[in-house]
């Protein structure tokens, strides 16, 4: 347990100290409908670490409450995602549907004590009675059938008599509620589909918010944890719990911040897009940010708890670098895995002055790593250098082989540049070289200084084999969708050579890739005939001085004390629920926009002027909120009515959302009018097939490797072809269109292969 405490042990030792509970059960309640993510990962270390932390235990519970998403595949990807972590729950799997009986039974008698009833509005009205949060909400009628009526329609909707959206089981609590969740809240709903536990069983399924508090009493759960979308929910978890006066203990619910990370979307909805488009291989390609994937990528359990551990547990929503990953499996990894060498770009260089062959003594670890292990390298007349690693016109501070230039080879000898043997093209195919025998690595006495050393491979021994070179899945800080694709997410060298020892021993699945970065044998396409390697990171460490970088969103101005965070105020609370229930934003938007007062107020003036709510929230809670911060005290050159015209012009396709970003800029740099710049630097949207047609039969004749691979079934480059053309436009083109153009052309030359 770490001394510095969080909010969420304070609150345990604080309940523990008083005797409120004597034992401290959590659970991990995730809804089986996707593959567990990095976010995942911070509620399972949270959790299960606090559950450890004082002595109690975790139930891993399977929120198994809507049958139109859930499956099998993924309740074994989540129990599978907690034991690799290195995590246990107490006795065997649960699941919501264990306990659907006892949920009705609770649900039968709120009933009986006129806390709920049936009610058969259609959605649309039952919307509109709800109220604003400037006025009161109307109950609906069918809130008057007696009891006996609301059993027998209950009864019926269990039995499976009624269609889907006929009817609904609704608490009765208070239609004028400030908390406007609290507005006669949705119990149960009809389901006629088959659940993948209970079969046809149950024709009506619970609710989140009545299932979720049910489930905890049932478990005996002390700390219900769960994110900050969830806090204007505690007060139908309470009211559910306490309506019902169940026999004390009973759990209590306690919110944090959910993980953000940039380059990163966390959503299992657009997760789930990717796999489905062939945007990705599958939920365990390399790049997903899902737990398996970060797996196959060959990230450790190790990297992600520390992670975890290191980004902390707050109630302040913030942005977390993807760099602070990255570093954390660097860190994990620099003092335990060997030193081997690859070349990914072979350039031939035979040796003129030596002939024969030997073993060099070479170690796997560095000097500065506490470890032990070497292995024999082999070395010939005839080797393979990186590319990269000769220039014939070397730029200014450039170390490596030169004409002028020798270079030492690792664990080997200095060789110097004799002769460049170049193609028809003029491209340089091989070096001849000399080399010096009193260099050798270990007994040099020749007396040559030289200022760098570069690995290698003797051609003969080397063993072929396949990197997967990968990258961020988004080029975006904040991705918004396929357009934000990272077309070089993913580079396979088919042809990389590396040193024999590393394929024959088989001692370790990790290794860093001498001046490449650290890589891992794929676990499902590794073959002795066939050796795979994926890259993990690289060995550039890009978060600085090994610090927890934390990128605040600029719209947060919350005072955290002692781990709590001030709590909304009433009007707050108001402007919250008529941002996420009428207007639709998300619970994060919504905070944000709701707690700042100047940046509400901006809002609001922007949506006077024009009716897109989301596209108006996203922009003015992100790019508007960071402007404010940092223009302090100086007045913004930009208006309200400006933001809405440009948003409009989003929303009218005449441009795309990153064209604009772009404009937005320039509206901060002069004040401009958005449509004055967008005339002026041409930038409206191309959306005319007849434009982007051409374009798209370019990017297909520069690329015919990549479409032989896609007519080979690779579907997935059909992002990269997108992301050629998107970027051929300067992002002018319009993504959809594109997505569908070039869908279809590849599709029909793969008709014609």
């Amino acid at each position: 347990m770490r001394e510095s405490k969080n909010f969420l042990q304070t609150i345990v030792e604080k309940d523990l100290q008083s005797g409120k509970n004597k034992k401290i059960i959590t659970r991990f309640p995730p809804e089986p409908n996707g593959f567990p993510h990095i976010g995942h990962a911070k509620s399972i270390f949270i959790n299960f670490g606090i559950a450890r932390d004082y002595n109690g235990h975790c139930n891993l519970r399977m929120d198994d409450t809507n049958p139109t998403k859930e499956d099998t595949k993924y309740v074994e990807a989540l129990k599978d995602a907690v034991e690799w972590l290195g995590y246990e729950w107490e006795g065997n799997v649960r699941f919501t549907s264990d306990y659907f009986s006892q949920i009705y039974a609770y649900a039968i008698e709120l009933i009986k004590m006129g806390k709920a009833y049936v009610d058969s509005l259609d959605e649309e009205t039952m919307r509109e009675y709800r109220g604003t949060v400037t006025q009161a909400g109307k109950r609906s009628q069918y809130a008057n059938r007696s009891i006996e009526e609301n059993l027998d329609l209950f009864e019926r909707m269990k039995k499976g008599e009624f269609q889907e959206g006929e009817h609904v089981l609704r608490a009765k609590i208070d239609m004028s509620a400030a908390n406007m969740k609290m507005r006669d809240p949705l119990m149960y709903r009809i389901r006629n589909v088959a659940h993948f536990r209970t079969g046809d069983e149950w024709h009506i399924y619970p609710m989140y918010d009545f299932a979720h508090c049910l489930s905890d009493y049932i478990e005996g759960v002390s700390h219900s944890i769960c994110t900050l979308e969830f806090e204007n929910n505690r007060a139908i978890y309470d009211w559910v719990l306490d309506t019902l006066a169940l026999q004390p203990p009973r759990p209590y619910q306690h919110e944090f911040a959910r993980l953000n990370i940039n380059y990163t979307v966390m959503s299992k909805r657009k997760l789930l897009e990717l796999v489905e488009n062939k945007n990705v291989n599958g939920w365990d390609d390399p790049r997903m940010p899902t737990i398996a994937g970060y797996r196959r990528r060959g990230y450790t359990p190790e990297a992600i708890i520390a992670f975890c551990d290191q980004v902390g547990i707050a109630k302040a929503n913030s942005m977390v670098d993807v760099s602070q990953l990255e570093f954390c499996i660097r860190d994990n990894l620099n003092p335990k895995v060997p030193r081997v060498m690859c070349v990914l770009n072979p350039l031939k260089v035979t040796i003129e002055n030596y002939e024969g062959n030997e073993l060099l003594d070479a170690s796997y670890y560095p000097e500065d790593v506490p470890k032990e292990g070497s292995r024999k390298l082999p070395f010939s007349r005839e080797i393979y250098i990186e590319r990269e690693d000769f220039e014939e016109h070397p730029p200014k501070a450039y170390f490596r082989l030169t004409p002028e230039q020798p270079v030492r080879l690792k664990h080997g000898y200095i060789i110097a540049c004799k002769e460049i043997i170049k193609d028809a093209a003029g491209q340089v195919i091989e070096i001849k070289a000399e080399y010096f025998p009193e260099s050798k690595s270990g007994a040099d006495t020749s007396g040559i200084k030289v200022k760098s050393a570069i690995h290698w491979v003797s051609a003969a021994e080397a063993k072929v084999v396949e990197v997967r070179l990968y990258d961020r899945l988004f080029s975006s800080e904040i991705p918004e969708g396929v357009e934000d694709l990272n077309p070089d997410s993913l580079k396979v060298i088919h042809n990389a050579l590396m040193e024999p020892a590393v394929v024959e021993e088989k001692q370790n699945e990790r290794f860093q890739f001498e001046r490449q970065g650290y890589f891992y044998a794929d676990p499902l396409d590794y073959t002795e005939k066939n050796p795979v390697y994926n890259k993990i990171v690289g060995l550039k460490d890009s978060w600085s001085k090994k610090t927890t970088k934390v990128v605040t969103k600029p719209k947060e101005k919350k005072v955290q004390i002692d781990g709590e965070v001030t709590p909304m105020t009433k009007e707050q609370e108001t402007l919250f629920e008529n941002y996420t229930k009428n207007l639709g934003l998300n619970s994060e938007v919504a905070n944000t926009l709701a707690r700042d007062a100047e940046l509400s107020s901006f809002y609001e003036k922007a949506l006077s002027v024009l009716n897109s709510p989301i596209n108006l929230a996203n922009i003015v809670s992100n790019e508007v909120a960071r402007e404010m911060k940092q223009s302090q005290e100086k007045t913004l050159k930009f208006t309200p009515k400006q933001i809405a015209e440009l948003v409009k012009m989003v929303d009218d396709a005449l441009i795309s959302n990153k064209i604009a970003k772009q404009v937005f800029e320039e509206i901060v740099k002069s004040g401009k009018n958005p449509k004055q710049i967008v005339e002026e630097k041409g930038l409206v949207q191309i959306s005319d097939p007849t434009q982007i047609l051409p374009i798209v039969d370019e990017v297909i004749v520069q690329n015919p490797e990549n479409v032989k691979k896609f007519q080979a079934g690779n579907k997935k480059l059909l992002g990269f072809f997108v992301g050629q053309v998107l970027k051929a436009t300067n992002g002018k083109a319009n993504p959809k269109i594109v997505n569908e153009l070039v869908n279809k052309k590849l599709n029909n030359l793969e008709d014609l292969a």
